[in-house]
Order: C-alpha cells, then structure tokens, then sequence
C-alpha cells in the first residue's frame, strides 16, 4: 500500500448544546471534563436569534478537541458506547464521522452522577492522510487532489479495519 494514502485519525471534537440554559450548559461542561479529565471551551453564539432567546456573546455550549493518543483512547469507548454499530449515514462523502450518543452513562468508565441528568453528547471524527497539511500551510495554501481525498468507503473500511465497527443501513 502507498504510504501517502494511509489514513489517521486528526482529531475527534465533543460537542455539548445546552442553548441558552446556563445551568444545563454547566452541568454539560461537567460532564464533558467527567469523561475526558480535560476542561471543555464554551460556544458562544454570535447571532440574535429572539424566537430562541439568544443574543450576541451568550454561552450555548461546551466543545473539546482531542488529537493525538488521547483522541484514539476516548474514541474506542465512544464506539464501544454505540455498541461498535453506527449506520452509515453517519460518514459524509469527505471521510468525517460524525455520531452521538444519547446518554453518557452508556460510555464505558463513566459513572452515573446524580447532579448530572441523563443527558447526550455529541462527537464529530476527522480523519487525514499524510499530505493533508497543504489546507493549512501559511504560504499557498490549496486543496488535496481528487485521488488523495478520503472517500465515504475508504474512512468506513478504516474504522472497521481499527476499531471493529460495523455499519448498517
């Protein structure tokens, strides 16, 4: 196999919507440093949205990226979590994965806390071949080429290949 179209995990983003309830995003923030161990940076909305309540500078929600070990580690329990089933509307035609779960006390090594309602997160994969630096270089910054884009089937055969995941329907 060509060592170029090798593919990787880049990074792994935990998202949390709590919209403009201040104590849910709270408890969220909490639940997400519960799982990870590291703390997570609010979203705040930019927008005046009055249907909604929400307004310019108002915390929405929680998110955390991971890269590296600790992405890989966090993600095998999220996939564990989902029973190592996701279906496949899941993968984008780039080769993101994007999933949640729907209740936190289903992630394994997570223990039900009673100041925490049973409530979900969000978690969005993105994957890389090696090459994939040239989108954000500083200097001419372009786009892979059509044959080193990482397709729907090829991130599908990669989870499978690594973590065990199947894909329904």
């Amino acid at each position: 196999m060509n060592v170029m179209k090798k593919i990787s995990v880049e990074k792994i983003t935990i998202n949390f919507s709590a919209g403009k309830d201040q104590n849910r995003l709270d408890k969220g923030i909490t639940l997400i440093k519960m799982i990870t161990g590291i703390d997570p940076v609010k979203t705040i909305t930019q927008e005046r949205i009055p249907g909604w309540g929400l307004r310019p500078g108002l915390p929405i929600g929680a998110k955390l990226t991971l890269r590296g070990q600790p992405a890989l580690d966090v993600l095998k329990r999220f996939l564990e979590a989902r029973d190592n089933k996701l279906p496949t509307s899941c993968v984008d035609d780039f080769g993101n994965i994007s999933f949640g779960i729907a209740e936190y006390i289903d992630i394994p090594g997570v223990k039900y806390d009673p100041k925490i309602p049973v409530m979900g997160i969000q978690i969005s994969v993105t994957l890389k071949r090696p090459g994939f630096r040239v989108l954000r270089r500083k200097l001419q910054k372009t786009s892979p080429g059509k044959n080193h884009q990482i397709r729907k089937n090829e991130s599908m055969a990669f989870l499978t290949e690594h973590f065990g995941t199947e894909f329904e329907k």
